[in-house]
């Protein structure tokens, strides 16, 4: 699996206007329904936002990782979107989101979920990538930096 796979330039937003965690969620959301990747909306975000009330996604230096299962759509999906000033997210750290990644799977998978956050993790590790994608002034720039992941 590759990141890069899963995101190129149209599934990349930045720049997101939303200033609060529930609003980033919908933006993201809504992009993907602009792609045609979730069937059902509101069933999507009703299971998202219930995967955030167990337990936060928002992890540590910038990065949250809002994901769940649902029957909302047929395939794995993901979206990324850049936030330059950053959205409280309930991190790990009690630092502003700026890098949100938005990962919806079927109910009846796990594999590929599972994979999907473990490599998103493992590639932000590293402070410098971080900084790239933080930097980054466009979607292009943003899928070049991805395409690099392993």
């Amino acid at each position: 699996m590759k990141l890069a796979d899963y995101l190129p330039e149209n599934h990349i937003k930045v720049g997101l206007k939303g200033t609060r965690k529930i609003e980033i969620i919908e933006e993201l959301l809504q992009l993907m329904r602009d792609l045609d990747l979730v069937e059902d909306f509101d069933t999507a975000l009703n299971d998202i936002l219930a995967r955030e009330g167990y337990l936060s996604t928002g992890l540590e230096n910038g990065l949250a990782i809002p994901h769940a299962k649902t029957k909302g759509i047929d395939d794995m999906a993901m979206v990324f979107g850049l936030v330059p000033d950053g959205v409280e997210f309930e991190t790990l750290d009690g630092k502003p989101a700026q890098m949100i990644f938005l990962v919806l799977s079927p109910v009846n998978t796990s594999g590929p979920h599972i994979q999907a956050l473990a490599l998103i993790s493992r590639n932000l590790k590293n402070a410098g990538t971080r900084n790239k994608i933080t930097g980054a002034a466009s979607a292009q720039e943003v899928a070049e930096i991805f395409s690099s992941f392993s």
